[in-house]
């Protein structure tokens, strides 16, 4: 269903496949999906078809050029089919040769034309992801609790009112209620504080393109002030608006595009990262293509580049980070800039303090320090601007399930008294680490 969805299939009897060590599986469909046949042959043309576009392209990894398949097989069949991989590899390996210079020019996509309805948001309070205030001088550090608190899910995948199936983005309202994009459920979910289950908000109604369904919706934010929730509806090709309580009452603000993660400005402009031209755009009332704040040179790994932007957040000052998963960084880029500067990561892909794999969720704290979700790590991370490396603030203790371990960890969020909330994708859960209060001698 996603590049970095794992975990079991919805298909009954069906069990997760695991990769020998050192190997690398990848499917034409995901169980209980079409395999499109376009071909004279018989044989699954579309994944084909794919698999030649993509696999003699030089300096990507075999993962690398899956993860293209799979997302244009996926874009062209309008998720009827899914393919996915499975992969154990300890190192990184390429199938064609790799340039050392820049004569390679990525392929950029330019699929569609988004735009974005005449009524957007409105605000005057963001979330307190957008507000937070950076003081630059202080070295402070947060410490938490190495074991977490489920707060929501936890009870294995499925579609009942006390599981989750694959929880991306994340929001934590000032009661310390608890909103998420509930993917596979298509679906957006609250968890009230010390709740057993959770209140469908939208997407009771199953999967679909209606004004009261989603499709695999990735992430959320929220504008307290005007109690409405603007959603990356990725699966439908755009980002809504829908308000508390009122599921009737909903608006499309942006549609046609491959939206991922979202974020808003001090100012109410709404920020969407395009995974699949590798850009971001920030969208103002009347705007028809929005306006491209970070990347659009095409695929690559320069500066002025992203390679499948996913989460993002946004400070007071307008400085946009960006989780570049296909690069294994965060790139920082100041308002009007046309290039960004790597804030982690950006060191290839691995599990050295210096690295990250796959990173997801990202944020920024009140000192300005960043907490990045690694994804294939199973860690969350903390790097302040200019440091050579990070250090592991949860997690990091292998993949698995047990309260001081995370599996493929996404969407990110504080609550007002600075406690972590971290989407544990493939647990299913959310898993909240206490701030640990230090008192001064």
């Amino acid at each position: 269903r996603n590049s970095f969805v794992r975990g079991p299939s919805n298909s009954n009897g069906l069990s997760p496949m695991q990769a020998v060590a050192g190997s690398f599986i990848g499917f034409a469909c995901d169980a209980n999906k079409a395999a499109l046949d376009e071909s004279a042959t018989g044989r699954n043309g579309l994944f084909t078809s794919h698999l030649l576009q993509h696999i003699d392209q030089p300096n990507l990894t075999i993962d690398e050029i899956m993860i293209d398949v799979c997302d244009g097989v996926m874009k062209e069949a309008n998720n009827d089919q899914c393919p996915f991989r499975v992969s154990s590899l300890r190192r990184k390996v390429y199938l064609n040769q790799q340039f050392t210079a820049d004569s390679y020019q990525p392929k950029h996509s330019t699929i569609g034309t988004p735009t974005i309805s005449t009524n957007p948001i409105t605000t005057n309070q963001i979330s307190t992801q957008s507000h937070i205030k950076l003081q630059q001088s202080q070295t402070k550090k947060n410490k938490y609790q190495q074991s977490a608190i489920t707060v929501a899910g936890g009870n294995g995948y499925g579609q009942e009112l006390n599981h989750l199936n694959h929880p991306f983005g994340i929001f934590v309202d000032n009661d310390k209620s608890v909103y998420i994009a509930d993917f596979s459920n298509h679906r957006i979910v609250k968890w009230k504080l010390n709740s057993n289950t959770g209140q469908i908000i939208l997407g009771e109604n199953g999967k679909g393109n209606q004004n009261n369904q989603l499709n695999d919706p990735v992430d959320i934010i929220f504008d307290k002030e005007n109690n409405s929730f603007i959603i990356s509806d990725m699966g439908n090709k755009r980002v809504i608006q829908c308000f508390d309580q009122n599921q009737t009452n909903q608006q499309i603000l942006i549609s046609n595009i491959d939206c991922y993660g979202l974020t808003i400005d001090k100012n109410g402009f709404i920020y969407v990262s395009d995974y699949v031209n590798h850009e971001v755009r920030r969208w103002k009332q009347g705007d028809k293509n929005g306006e491209l704040v970070a990347g659009g040179n095409g695929k690559g790994n320069h500066l002025n580049q992203l390679n499948y932007p996913t989460f993002m957040f946004i400070d007071e000052n307008y400085s946009l980070y960006i989780s570049d998963n296909n690069n294994h960084r965060v790139m920082k880029w100041k308002k009007d800039a046309k290039e960004g500067t790597i804030v982690a990561g950006g060191n290839g892909e691995g599990d050295s303090l210096n690295q990250l794999s796959y990173p997801l969720g990202v944020i920024v704290d009140h000192l300005g320090q960043i907490y990045v979700a690694d994804g294939e790590n199973h860690r969350i991370m903390r790097w302040c601007e200019g440091d050579e490396e990070g250090e592991i603030v949860v997690g990091g203790n292998g993949e698995g399930n047990q309260s001081n371990q995370l599996n493929y960890p996404s969407g990110l969020s504080f609550d007002n008294e600075e406690n972590l909330y971290v989407a544990d994708l493939n647990n299913h859960r959310i898993q909240k680490y206490e701030k640990v209060e230090i008192k001064n001698i």
